[in-house]
């Protein structure tokens, strides 16, 4: 009887805990929560890019001055953020956590404490919310991967306790759950034939166009761009005349000078493959990076980014 009554308290306090969740959340089905941990701030992309912290970080500043600590993955991102139970330590948490991502499987790939993380640097690369940068002596992260047939799954844990911010997070410790499933972007994006390349460019001077595929923080167009350029080069073809300029876009991720080169080198890899492949005379082609500097939607949500992220050709109408 005792057991059973301990049993249903258990459950009473995750209901609890789940009742106070924010609106519209819900736990990753892969790995659960501490138990009694309110769920304040959760986010989902379909599909994304996130960079994960791989190694400790040496330069105070944030995440872009601490790159080389880190590695790029693409998939499906869940961001769950909670605040734990009053008076349950970040070692606690730290180690029901380890517990059970072992449990299931997952590798660790990098684990750290303290200041052996990189002290305040680190706490300012792994996370923007300002209640994780209250105190970052008691910092605890790990980094893990699951292997699976449809995709690996990655997932970073930070916890640390919150000693100096206000409202219901002081004094508790807090927990960023990251998790990433990586797995193949859907393709959403058709590929543009050279008579509508043309109508675009004659109706507004330039057409954008999202067939052409670069893998993160990769200038080398991917084999599967290979329909769209063709198509643009039966449009160059068609028309011995036309001159254009290839116009790389990136959304807002990242710092903004970093994006502006890494646009420019991919619209100078796409000249390169017309002018080497296709056989399209180089002065007709203009390569431009101008980065993050012309979006078309909100860098708010990963539907924007995904939008802003293109290649257009500019008619240089003499």
């Amino acid at each position: 009887m005792f057991a059973r009554v301990l049993a249903l308290a258990s459950i009473l306090a995750a209901t609890a805990a789940a009742a106070a969740d924010i609106a519209g959340s819900a736990d990753h089905p892969a790995i659960p929560r501490y138990e009694g941990a309110e769920l304040y701030a959760y986010q989902t992309q379909a599909f994304t890019d996130w960079r994960f912290l791989k190694a400790p970080a040496q330069a105070y500043g944030g995440l872009q001055e601490n790159l080389d600590a880190t590695e790029t993955l693409e998939g499906r991102l869940t961001r769950l953020t909670y605040r734990a139970p009053a008076e349950r330590t970040p070692l606690e948490i730290y180690r029901n956590y380890q517990q059970a991502l072992a449990d299931a499987g997952f590798e660790t790939l990098f684990a750290c404490e303290r200041e052996a993380c990189g002290g305040r640097s680190f706490n300012h690369a792994v996370t923007l919310d300002m209640h994780f940068r209250e105190y970052q002596q008691d910092q605890r992260y790990l980094y893990a991967r699951l292997a699976r047939p449809e995709g690996d799954l990655y997932a970073s844990l930070y916890v640390v306790l919150n000693q100096s911010g206000g409202g219901p997070n002081r004094g508790r410790s807090l927990i960023q759950l990251d998790v990433l499933e990586q797995k193949a972007m859907e393709q959403r994006m058709v590929v543009v034939e050279a008579g509508e390349l043309q109508k675009g460019l004659d109706r507004q001077g330039r057409v954008a166009l999202y067939g052409l595929y670069f893998d993160t923080d990769k200038a080398q167009m991917r084999a599967d761009s290979a329909p769209q350029l063709e198509e643009i080069a039966k449009l160059l073809k068609a028309s011995a005349t036309l001159q254009v300029l290839v116009v790389g876009h990136s959304d807002a991720q990242g710092a903004l000078e970093y994006n502006r080169e890494l646009s420019q080198r991919r619209a100078q890899s796409i000249v390169e493959a017309l002018s080497g492949q296709h056989g399209i005379a180089r002065e007709r082609l203009t390569a431009v990076g101008v980065g993050m500097a012309a979006p078309v939607a909100s860098n708010r949500d990963e539907a924007g980014r995904a939008l802003n992220r293109r290649v257009e050709l500019v008619d240089r109408a003499q």
